[in-house]
């Protein structure tokens, strides 16, 4: 399948990180709240554990970015390569955005990360060719997402909708002025609203 997805938690007030990111808080101040429902120790509901499998699709490929990846900013003058430890989750090639040209860098489990500079059309379209047949991933962060939705890229985008206020942090609606999606699938549990939504036709 060749369509392009994005799938986010987000608070009710519309954050999908918490404000102060860094290396302690990679999600920001309250940011982990809002991935409770698939971070926590036990399952809720059987919503939550469709919307993990959403979540945790294979894609051929990935759009990234830089803060997502990482807290270093500016040159890469740290040896950092993700969160995620020696296996990263994607078993993809990963194309981020950055302003500073970095090699690529291979993990274990399939995951290659690749360092695009010229723009999220130029990293969206590596994606494309990388991803062949099996379509692309938007993952983040606010930033990534708000230009892909500008760009209009995006088939399915999935909301896992967390009943907290996060009062401020990163969101990924800011200057947008329509939402050309609409609702295909809900599932609920007590810890968030899973809602997947298609592009209109």
């Amino acid at each position: 399948m060749r369509d392009t997805t994005c799938h986010m938690s987000i608070s009710l007030d519309g954050f999908v990180a918490g404000r102060d990111q860094s290396r302690e808080n990679p999600l920001g101040k309250r940011g982990l709240e809002i991935h409770r429902w698939h971070l926590g120790e036990t399952r809720e509901n059987e919503a939550d554990a469709m919307a993990e499998a959403w979540l945790m699709r294979p894609r051929g490929a990935y759009v990234m970015g830089r803060n997502m990846f990482g807290p270093v900013r500016g040159e890469w003058d740290d040896d950092w390569d993700g969160w995620w430890g020696p296996e990263p989750p994607y078993h993809a090639p990963v194309f981020i955005l950055t302003h500073h040209a970095r090699k690529s860098i291979e993990m274990q489990g399939g995951t290659s990360f690749h360092f695009v500079t010229e723009g999220f059309a130029a990293a969206y379209a590596q994606a494309r060719e990388a991803a062949g047949e099996s379509g692309v991933d938007i993952a983040g962060g606010a930033a990534t997402v708000r230009q892909a939705l500008a760009a209009g890229v995006i088939d399915e985008l999935a909301l896992d909708v967390v009943p907290i206020l996060l009062g401020s942090g990163e969101r990924i609606f800011d200057g947008a002025e329509s939402f050309a999606f609409e609702p295909v699938e809900v599932l609920n549990s007590p810890l968030a609203t899973h809602i997947r939504y298609r592009r209109a036709t």
